[in-house]
């Protein structure tokens, strides 16, 4: 998870060169995949704002700097982008990566940067419902012919298409039941988030359980939806005085350790897990990826241990 908001010891978020270096370490250490928020602003009930680098132009510069790892966002808010420009947007960043994006949409939850920059926060899950209704045909079939009460899109065509014709990869994130029978109908991935020790990850299992629910009622297999999971780690071997806080729930330990830790997640079902990383650096990201291969080679830990 490429952390493009301000870093709380700096300040600042990491400057692109920074961003840039840990992308490359990914890349480089056999790591799977590389994310990033989809936010506008910060801002707590203070009125204190922090900012953030905004998702697409930097999941686009990180496409050209790599060539291995997919991309995509956790998740890109429906409401910030017109869904036809998505369904665009999306398309070229295809092309730019050789067939490396992975489409992950949600439908936002913070307010104040939906009231600054003048996007309307009622309706989110209406709104989103039709959002897929615009861009799904688009990535799928190449048009769309759409007079929503939200969206119109009168006889939209792409093109030219994705390089991966109808099977753009497509997450959707969301815990609610209207939002899990969107999964269901819909997308080839769903993610939930953020956890930490793979034993305490209570909530992961019931929303599992709820999703398969939804799938049912839907007619759908659950067992084709890739279960997906974030999750918090730190290496604290690497933690500086300089470094942000990690949060307290975060795995923890050598790479070995994490390893067994991250594996644990496959007795929920998970298939790919993204990670929060601290600290923020490339020695860190390089640590990852060997807890990554231990967690391919090696055992879980016993879950409730």
């Amino acid at each position: 998870m490429l952390p493009l908001g301000e870093d709380d010891k700096l300040g600042r978020p990491l400057s692109w060169d920074e961003l840039r270096a840990l992308a490359v370490a990914a890349e480089e250490s056999g790591l799977d995949s590389l994310w990033g928020a989809d936010h506008l602003l910060f801002r707590d009930r203070r009125g204190t704002t922090s900012g953030i680098h905004e998702i697409w132009t930097v999941l686009s510069a990180v496409a050209a700097v790599t060539s291995r790892v997919e991309i995509g966002p956790l998740v890109l808010a429906t409401p910030f982008r017109n869904p036809a420009l998505t369904a665009k947007m999306a398309a070229a960043l295809d092309e730019v990566s050789a067939g490396r994006l992975i489409l992950g949409l949600g439908c936002g939850w913070h307010q104040p940067e939906f009231d600054a920059f003048g996007y309307p926060f009622d309706h989110r899950v209406g709104r989103f419902e039709e959002a897929l209704e615009v861009m799904l045909p688009l990535l799928r079939i190449g048009t769309v012919d759409h007079r929503g009460r939200w969206y119109q899109a009168p006889n939209a065509e792409l093109a030219p298409r994705a390089p991966r014709t109808g099977s753009l990869p497509i997450m959707i994130a969301g815990k609610g039941p209207r939002m899990l029978r969107l999964v269901a109908r819909h997308a080839d991935q769903w993610n939930a988030a953020w956890y930490g020790d793979p034993a305490t990850a209570d909530d992961l299992a019931d929303r599992i359980r709820r999703l398969r629910e939804a799938c049912h009622a839907e007619g759908r297999d659950p067992d084709t939806i890739t279960l997906t999971a974030g999750v918090f780690v730190r290496f604290d071997g690497l933690l500086t005085d300089a470094d942000e806080d990690p949060p307290d729930e975060a795995m923890r330990g050598d790479a070995d350790a994490v390893g067994r830790l991250l594996a644990g997640y496959a007795v929920h079902g998970v298939e790919h897990l993204i990670v929060h990383l601290w600290p923020r650096t490339p020695a860190a990201v390089a640590e990852l990826g060997r807890a990554a291969a231990a967690a391919r080679a090696g055992d879980a830990v016993e879950i409730g241990r």
